[in-house]
């Protein structure tokens, strides 16, 4: 009996969570795909939150038992009754009736707070930025967003930082793929399409098999694509990164090893068909093509069309 694949992405405010979602959604086709974010299921809005004084990070400030039990409920497939948050608004809005389809992404701060809700996943990404960099990106999200000024944005920051620490970062534990997206070394003023990435593979689920991309001719360690061994969290994980100036010839290398272990859906490769792949805003509001992202977006997407071999 089929099933939805799930997918979480879980990160702090302003990670990175919702622009990694946009690539992957589009290459597995928005009509087979149901979008959920968790801050949904706040417990308190806005005013609330700050009369109590508590921040949204906290799993207090959270319905997480109505989560978990939703998650459960998409899993085999039922629809269920989603809270609906406003962030513009900062208030509740109507409850939706979903149902989920082929594919459902999960994104929001607290995916992987409890063993029922991470039991629900099929595919776990974790989203880690630089400090400095996710600061950036939360202060042009949220004043050009969300109607705050760059000090409130700043002294929010500040005041979640205890829970941010408590909370949301022990969840990297629980991910399959840790994602961190970080400026050139000597470009820190960089924030968008010219970042590197850097990938940390759990051996939790199989990846494909990157290992040719350190026979001799084809990477090293001043090629813009290295794998690598290290611990991540005191375990061993394999490390492959990928630089903001690597070429389409050597980007073309490394979709070429992820679509040859699917060849009857190598269309999921091809760029035409697939223009969001790996598509940005720029500072100034421009869109950019940055192929770090495009390759994390395909990787994932490699993970999750991978499950429907398995469950579906």
């Amino acid at each position: 009996m089929s099933r939805p694949i799930i997918l979480g992405i879980v990160g702090d405010s302003a990670a990175g969570k919702t622009t990694l979602t946009r690539g992957i959604a589009q290459v597995l086709g928005p009509e087979n795909v149901t979008l959920i974010c968790t801050d949904d299921y706040h417990r308190y809005d806005r005013q609330q939150r700050a009369e109590i004084g508590i921040t949204a990070l906290h799993p207090d400030c959270n319905h997480l038992d109505i989560m978990q039990q939703h998650l459960s409920l998409l899993r085999t497939g039922q629809p269920i009754l989603k809270p609906v948050y406003s962030h513009k608004t900062g208030t509740f809005e109507p409850p939706q009736y979903i149902k989920p389809n082929k594919f459902v992404i999960i994104e929001g701060l607290l995916g992987y707070s409890t063993r029922v809700a991470r039991d629900s996943y099929d595919v776990k990404v974790y989203l880690a930025p630089p400090e400095e960099l996710r600061t950036k990106w939360k202060v042009k999200r949220d004043t050009q967003k969300r109607g705050y000024t760059a000090e409130q944005v700043l002294a929010e920051l500040e005041k979640r930082e205890s829970d941010s620490a408590q909370f949301i970062r022990p969840q990297r534990q629980w991910s399959d793929i840790v994602i961190s997206f970080y400026p050139p070394t000597g470009e820190d003023d960089e924030t968008n399409g010219h970042l590197n990435v850097r990938l940390v593979l759990r051996p939790s689920i199989p990846h494909p098999d990157f290992t040719q991309i350190i026979n001799p001719g084809y990477g090293n360690s001043d090629s813009a694509i290295r794998l690598g061994l290290d611990r991540d969290m005191s375990k061993p994980v394999d490390v492959l990164e990928v630089d903001g100036h690597a070429t389409l010839e050597q980007v073309n290398k490394l979709e070429h090893i992820i679509c040859s272990d699917m060849p009857h859906l190598r269309s999921i490769c091809d760029r035409e068909s697939n223009p969001e792949l790996g598509k940005i805003a720029g500072t100034t509001g421009e869109t950019l093509q940055s192929y770090p992202l495009a390759l994390t977006q395909l990787i994932i997407t490699y993970h999750m069309l991978k499950a429907t071999q398995i469950y579906q």
